[in-house]
């Protein structure tokens, strides 16, 4: 299908000048590295085994999840009735966009077939490494955030959202038991020298959210999936080394992930929470949001005349990227505008008009679903009062 994700090995570069930050801004372009360097395997390899089971989410076909840990444990779960639970977080620094709901899309998949979800608002890393009052990171997490999570289908069934400022006391002790087996020279080696106490926090904290689904008090799960952009594997890695620590003392086991490409921005690199320009927001007036998208690049040609004579490269195209990963669920849909595209057929700009028109049937309908869900958010999770 021509809508598929290959991986061709390229030329490597030494692995020191290959780091995966979760903190930076820097966009990953290389992800065949993440299969040399760090282990990650492909994810097209396990979809045979999981359409005996389940239909596979269409961000899963299209090569949009490319890659996983051990997501094996999930399919032998799906097989065999156990129960499974889903552990993803939310980063409260800023209006949700489009590229945040690929994550609670993926949730909400995990949510239909089964799955127990806990969602852990990293509202304590936005204070301590963003920055960011106590006042909005409440604001985004609850509003912004797990609002727009229920308005896109997430059920108040088999579901756990909580900060991690104001949680469970076993959560709590987890955390701190954990400080005893990590030592700052792997921190460093995994995280890079600049290590302070703000950060040295949010690493304990969410080795504990990865982890703590595994307690009894919490269900007691022995397979865990952390769906995750490839930024976050350091969390995953260290989260999984340090489970084989406590495999003995407290019987955990290793998580297992999966994970997704980024969207690009708009006007090209890295679609960013702090870049407007960049995103649209599950939020955004559709008439602003519509204004974003004809403004956007295209992996269109200079002139109209090249692109009929040597087609379009959708593959480079954000707006593409959109229908792809939100916009168009019909694999056999998206494979019309692909070819249409890639022949030359279409033109850039009645490729935006269309795309446009679905963009604004979402958000009119997105947004009302919004209204009735943000009646309900303080029944799904506990909010701090400071």
């Amino acid at each position: 299908m021509l809508i598929s994700q290959s991986f061709h090995p390229s030329k490597v570069l030494p692995i020191v000048a290959f780091r995966l930050d979760p903190w930076s801004s820097e966009m990953i372009r290389e992800y065949d590295k993440l299969f040399k360097y760090f282990g990650i395997k492909p994810f097209k390899d396990v979809l045979p085994e999981l359409r005996k089971v389940a239909e596979p989410h269409h961000l899963m076909r299209r090569g949009i999840i490319f890659g996983h840990r051990d997501f094996e444990k999930v399919i032998d779960a799906l097989k065999t009735g156990k129960k499974f639970a889903i552990l993803t977080g939310l980063m409260p620094s800023g209006r949700m966009h489009f590229g945040h709901k690929m994550v609670i899309d993926q949730v909400i998949y995990y949510q239909g077939l089964g799955a127990e979800i806990f969602i852990a608002i990293a509202d304590i890393e936005a204070y301590a490494v963003r920055k960011i009052s106590r006042k909005n990171v409440i604001n985004y997490a609850v509003n912004e955030y797990v609002a727009n999570y229920l308005a896109l289908g997430l059920k108040r069934e088999r579901l756990h959202v909580y900060f991690q400022s104001n949680y469970a006391k076993e959560y709590y002790r987890l955390l701190q038991m954990f400080s005893r087996k990590v030592t700052m020279a792997e921190l460093r080696d995994i995280y890079g020298e600049d290590v302070g106490p703000g950060k040295i926090m949010s690493v304990l904290t969410q080795m504990a959210d990865i982890l703590h689904p595994q307690l009894k008090h919490f269900g007691g799960f022995d397979v865990v999936l952390v769906p995750v952009g490839p930024d976050q594997d350091p969390h995953l890695r260290l989260s999984r080394d340090v489970a084989d620590r406590y495999a003995s003392e407290l019987g955990l086991k290793r998580p297992a992930s999966t994970y997704h490409r980024f969207m690009t921005g708009l006007m090209g690199g890295k679609m960013s929470s702090s870049k407007p320009e960049s995103y649209i927001a599950l939020t955004d007036d559709p008439d602003v949001a519509v204004a974003k998208l004809m403004k956007a690049l295209t992996g269109g040609r200079p002139t109209a005349a090249e692109q009929r004579r040597l087609g379009g490269e959708p593959e480079k195209c954000p707006v593409y990227e959109m229908l792809s990963y939100h916009l168009i669920t019909d694999d056999r849909e998206l494979e019309k505008v692909y070819t249409r595209c890639k022949s030359g057929e279409m033109l850039c700009g009645q490729c935006k008009r269309e795309a446009a028109e679905r963009l604004r049937k979402f958000l009119e309908e997105h947004q009302r679903r919004l209204e009735k869900a943000r009646n309900i958010v303080d029944k799904v999770v506990d909010i701090p009062d400071f």
